[in-house]
């Protein structure tokens, strides 16, 4: 059976490419490879970065809807909705930082896979939206209001809005809109810049992210202190200054 999910990793950067033509819609296959690439990275010494995007011109156009439980059998819909956030989870609570090349549209759970990424780019041809409403379906109302304001996630939402790759960088909600053939050489300076950094630190980084996003300014930077204090004591913090002092690179333990 072919992979759905092609994963290469080089020099500390995983590459993950969504390979389930023509539109890389997500099925119960999908998820599960999906979800098990990301969860390895966690515990992979050789991964540091992943870069997630798809093949061809087209990111995600979202879950596929041949796929989608019938309601005829109890629990079907609470399993596939399970499938469905482990997937996004499996990416957000990745301890490896993200970064979401979108080549392409991305729709409804194609947009989900996009929001639970770190840093998000895309060629000029992309384009983002929730089309739910228009399949007689509901999902994404969390998602868009964590990227846009109160009118615009609700425009999004009300109406399936495709919003175009430029706006989203006009108004500095993603990092970039180039052309197509820019897109994965963009995504691959900005993996080998955070993989240049101590993977530790990296990690404490992300999770410092992912946890204070959550919280009150006040209670969040508490944490980060814990956080820094942590970080402090340990052979890549003593690393870093030696190397800081030294005016030299710095050679990473991950301890």
């Amino acid at each position: 059976m072919a992979e759905l999910i092609k994963v290469t990793v080089q020099d500390y950067i995983a590459t993950v490419m969504m390979n389930r033509p023509p539109v890389n819609a997500q099925n119960t296959a999908f998820r599960e490879e999906l979800i098990q690439a990301f969860d390895s990275f966690t515990d992979r010494d050789d991964v540091r970065v992943v870069i997630l995007t798809g093949f061809g011109k087209m990111f995600s156009a979202g879950a596929d809807m041949k796929a989608r439980p019938t309601g005829d059998t109890p629990g079907e819909y609470w399993a596939f909705n399970r499938y469905v956030r482990e997937m996004f989870n499996s990416i957000h609570e990745c301890a490896k930082p993200v970064i979401c090349a979108v080549n392409g549209p991305a729709l409804g759970a194609g947009f989900g896979l996009v929001a639970a990424c770190d840093i998000i780019m895309a060629s000029d041809n992309a384009v983002f939206g929730m089309p739910e409403i228009d399949i007689g379906l509901m999902g994404g109302a969390a998602m868009l209001q964590q990227f846009f304001g109160r009118s615009r996630a609700r425009r999004m939402f009300y109406t399936g809005w495709r919003v175009p790759a430029e706006e989203l960088y006009r108004t500095g909600v993603i990092e970039c809109s180039v052309p197509l053939e820019q897109l994965m050489p963009e995504a691959m300076k900005l993996a080998t810049e955070i993989a240049s950094k101590s993977p530790l630190a990296m990690r404490y980084a992300k999770q410092s992210m992912n946890v204070t996003m959550h919280m009150p300014p006040r209670d969040g930077y508490r944490f980060e202190q814990g956080m820094t204090v942590a970080l402090s004591k340990s052979e890549d913090a003593k690393e870093a200054r030696n190397a800081f002092f030294e005016k030299r690179t710095p050679e990473w333990k991950g301890r």
